[in-house]
């Protein structure tokens, strides 16, 4: 399946592009990042702590286990602050 794959503020400057479009048979969120580190060391490196990294499908908040099918879009970001 193709998704697009969107990264935010830290992850977007260490991957080096905003977005992409993933050609992937990932299942769910967790095998997509698995997928993803496997590419390149800047991959590897921007998925290192995933304890840092939040995660939305189709522009809902989930979890890392959160199931791809019928998915369009992934995006990545750091965890949110309010001020």
């Amino acid at each position: 399946m193709k998704l697009e794959v969107l990264y935010f503020a830290w992850l977007r400057e260490r991957i080096g592009h905003p977005r992409e479009t993933v050609d992937t048979q990932a299942e769910t969120v967790s095998a997509l990042i698995t997928e993803l580190r496997a590419r390149e060391d800047r991959y590897d490196l921007a998925f290192s702590d995933l304890d840092a990294v939040r995660v939305a499908v189709d522009q809902d908040l989930c979890d890392f286990d959160t199931p791809l099918a019928g998915a369009r879009e992934v995006a990545f970001f750091p965890p949110m602050t309010g001020g």
